[in-house]
């Protein structure tokens, strides 16, 4: 009985799957960490961004800072106050000096220079976007801790986000990354919580702030380390 010839396009079709799922056993990991850490924040920014730059309303901005003041009282005024400046000017900007610093004496160059790019660009970031985009502040109620500079994206919010990411992806082939994940996690949200009680920022402002932090993070790490590098490890003496 004849053979019946297989069609080329069902052939093609075959070894495009059978290439796609090597692809995947091999660098699954590796595409998953790009596409949510980097993809997807850059998505969540890019939507924040369209909506600022066309001046639309974003509807869940207005509702959460009402909601943030109607909890206003005495306690959780020093609570945020005090969350608001260790996540800047008292605790995240000394802490970014002195981990560079820290990782450039104890000769762990790459990770000193991994841990620059990210946190110097991350501010140098922040800057741009706010005279590029020019969002005023939230003016619902006077602040007790107001601010002047413009609103969006937010520098507290990008500020914690990239330290927290840096810090977890140095620590990520540790025993710490587990430690270190919970620790900056709940600080990077009571950062970003204080801003919005406080009413000197937007909640899309956090939003895209941590977006576009860890996206730049995570940019920085894979141009730093690229594939198979990995903070902490030695390089082998040439031969």
């Amino acid at each position: 009985m004849p053979r019946v010839a297989a069609e080329p396009g069902g052939s093609e079709s075959a070894g495009i799957l059978r290439y796609g799922a090597e692809l995947v056993r091999r660098h699954g990991v590796l595409l998953a960490f790009v596409f949510a850490g980097l993809l997807l924040p850059l998505w969540v920014f890019g939507e924040l961004a369209d909506e600022i730059h066309e001046q639309e309303a974003i509807a869940f901005d207005e509702p959460i800072l009402m909601f943030a003041h109607a909890m206003a009282r005495q306690g959780f005024d020093d609570f945020f106050v005090f969350m608001s400046k260790v996540g800047y000017g008292w605790g995240v900007v000394p802490f970014d000096v002195a981990l560079v610093v820290v990782l450039a004496a104890i000769r762990k160059y790459r990770e000193a220079v991994f841990a620059a790019v990210a946190l110097g660009g991350s501010a140098l970031l922040n800057i741009g976007a706010k005279l590029f985009f020019a969002r005023d502040r939230p003016s619902l109620w006077d602040s007790i801790a107001p601010e002047t500079t413009y609103s969006f994206p937010s520098g507290h919010a990008m500020g914690s986000m990239t330290l927290a990411c840096v810090l977890v992806m140095l620590a990520w082939h540790t025993r710490w990354r587990w430690p270190m994940l919970a620790l900056m996690a709940p600080f990077v949200v009571l950062v970003g919580l204080s801003r919005v009680y406080l009413g000197v920022h937007y909640p899309s402002d956090i939003l895209a702030g941590w977006a576009v932090a860890m996206a730049w993070a995570v940019a920085v790490y894979l141009s730093v380390y690229r594939v198979q590098g990995r903070p902490w490890r030695r390089r082998l003496a040439a031969h």
